[in-house]
């Protein structure tokens, strides 16, 4: 059964050669409690923002995505059509106003003037062209993205599954010993009271020893542990956006895992215990790269 889980990290990129000049976006993720979108584009571009950011979040449901986009016009500085005339005249003004000031710096030359950022511009049917271009990109991108992302979680669905089969195992290795592990408390216990009261106190001793032998029984959290690894294990195999659910359940097994530890009265319950929290705190920190 194919696992449609997804992992927060994930990266596409791609370049495209285009009659006006050469468009380029890089599109990355990684993990976050919410979706954080953060595109940077070109002043040309700046139109393209909400857009952008409306595709992604169409896409995505969480993650930190950095989306970058850069438009290098073809032989826009022998162009003089695109010149800015405004980007012009704010330039001319400042470097006046810099002259003013320092009057020992040297003037912009033409070279410089026609490297500065702002200074061309694309026209208006151009600039559409280039709108629709990017928008495509864009969506082929977050295609990419998403199946690089989906390739990254089934290879934490993989090791989050075969965390849960080793948990399981130990868990199905101590449920038969449980008895053993409360009747030996039971008789250690009866010993010392008898050690300690004499025979005399026989049905006293019965009754501390049945009260105690009660707050070392595991039943309850061997019982909650199959429950929570049971739903763990459907989570993952039901895929989607489940990383903050998975991370809850971590929690909660880590807890049973804890009390587990607290009432071990022999080695073998704890280092099952400590063994288990071991592997769902490895569990835990791949869970926090899941969507």
């Amino acid at each position: 059964m194919a696992i449609s889980l997804h992992s927060m990290t994930g990266f596409a990129s791609e370049i495209r050669e285009l009659p006006y000049g050469t468009l380029s976006i890089d599109i990355k993720s990684v993990n976050h409690r919410f979706l954080d979108i953060q595109v940077r584009l070109p002043d040309t571009l700046r139109s393209l923002e909400s857009s952008f950011r409306e595709q992604i979040s169409k896409s995505l449901q969480r993650g930190k995505i950095d989306c970058r986009i850069d438009l290098r016009s073809r032989d826009q500085s022998t162009n003089l059509s695109l010149l800015n005339t405004t980007a012009l005249e704010e330039l001319r003004r400042a470097s006046a106003v810099v002259q003013e000031v320092f009057v020992d710096a040297t003037p912009l030359s033409v070279a410089d003037v026609l490297k500065w950022p702002g200074v061309f511009q694309v026209d208006s049917l151009t600039a559409e062209k280039v709108e629709s271009d990017a928008l495509s990109l864009l969506t082929q991108l977050l295609a990419d993205l998403n199946e690089s992302r989906k390739r990254e979680g089934a290879k934490l669905a993989s090791y989050l599954i075969e965390r849960i089969h080793i948990i399981q195992s130990i868990v199905n290795d101590l449920i038969p010993e449980v008895p053993n592990f409360v009747k030996q408390f039971e008789e250690r216990l009866k010993l010392r009271f008898q050690e300690a009261l004499g025979t005399e106190h026989e049905e006293r001793i019965y009754q501390e020893i049945a009260l105690m032998a009660a707050k070392v029984d595991i039943e309850e959290e061997i019982s909650r542990l199959n429950l929570h690894l049971d739903e763990t294990l459907r989570l993952i195999k039901a895929g989607g956006v489940t990383g903050k659910k998975l991370d809850f359940l971590m929690q909660e097994l880590n807890r049973e895992a804890n009390t587990l530890g607290s009432k071990a009265i022999v080695n073998k319950l704890s280092s099952g215990a400590l063994e288990m929290k071991i592997l769902i705190e490895q569990m835990r920190e791949q869970i926090q790269n899941i969507e």
